[in-house]
């Protein structure tokens, strides 16, 4: 009798030890269900980087504005572009653009320091667009703006082959155009696509818009 009831009794924990895991088990592939995979960035405002020497900025701090994100490197065939992206600039400025400088050794031609590209930058070509931290710009330890801005379906995005490729983003921070890396900042195709985009409104709520809420 006492045998009987022991054995009844391991049948019961045995039972009750199996539906409690398989409680668990439901509960857990129930949520994974429910849980929606995280959305994938819809512009180059959900990133941030690190300026150069200074603090991580977010991208949605240019909001609104025309921006040309390139890849940038000092000891480069194509690095006295730093000249036409300075102009270009200098030019467009204050009609809301802006070039944003990502500096990369990815092609082994930017070995310096962040302090020692400022300089350079500074000092050879009179470089005042924000420059920001050494990133990767490829795979697979590119920086996710990098991440983002190569994963845009060709044209408009695609791999970055060398220094000095060039993305072109509009006002409501989506990526339109991309220029090869021998493309210069004066080639009249790039600065028509830059007046283009321009000439688009501003978006409203941009950092840089007068009375915008």
């Amino acid at each position: 009798m006492k045998v009987d009831l022991l054995f009844w009794m391991g049948r019961v924990v045995v039972r009750v030890v199996l539906i409690a895991t398989l409680v668990v088990l439901w509960s857990e592939a129930s949520k994974a269900a429910n849980e929606s995979p995280p959305a994938a960035p819809s512009s180059i405002y959900e990133f941030e980087a690190k300026r150069l020497g200074g603090p991580v900025q977010p991208l949605s701090g240019f909001r609104g504005e025309v921006l040309l994100i390139v890849n940038t490197a000092s000891h480069c065939g194509y690095t006295g572009q730093y000249d036409g992206l300075q102009k270009l600039y200098s030019q467009f400025r204050d009609r809301g653009f802006s070039v944003l400088g990502f500096p990369s050794n990815d092609f082994r031609q930017e070995p310096g320091s962040d302090v020692q590209i400022g300089d350079f930058c500074r000092s050879n070509y009179g470089v005042e667009f924000p420059m920001f931290s050494k990133v990767r710009v490829r795979d697979p330890d590119a920086h996710p703006l990098y991440g983002y801005l190569t994963t845009r379906p060709e044209p408009v995005g695609g791999p970055v082959r060398w220094n000095f490729q060039k993305y072109l983003v509009d006002r409501s921070g989506r990526v339109v155009a991309r220029f090869d890396p021998g493309v210069r900042p004066e080639d009249p195709a790039l600065v028509a696509q830059i007046e283009r985009q321009l000439a688009a409104p501003r978006v409203r709520g941009a950092a840089n818009d007068e009375g915008s809420p």
